[in-house]
């Protein structure tokens, strides 16, 4: 049997219903991509909570570094065409 203590981190990615997002619901280790399905399947579906598995190899996830968030996400402020807030709309319009 293979060390265990080598096997790669694997982030479980769960779709509960179909047209739902799949949400990111734990990590386990796993040997291979095989074996973190079926893992993951029996930690995280027991009680039938999805009909989708995603697992990733945490090692191949990039993220935003949260120390420059206000680099990456601050440029968006600036560009007030992208959300119509400055628009007269008609008294007839309830729900906009």
């Amino acid at each position: 049997m293979s060390n265990t203590k080598n096997w790669p981190l694997w982030e479980v990615f769960i779709r509960s219903r179909n047209g739902l997002n799949h949400k990111h619901v734990g990590s386990l280790h796993a040997s291979d991509s095989e074996m973190a399905l079926e893992n993951a399947r029996d930690v995280y579906t027991r009680r039938q909570e999805g009909i989708s598995i995603w697992v990733v190899e945490s090692k191949n996830i990039s993220a935003s570094d949260p120390k420059i968030n206000e680099d990456m996400f601050d440029p968006a402020a600036d560009k007030v065409y992208r959300h119509p807030t400055f628009y007269d709309l008609p008294d007839e319009l309830k729900h906009m």
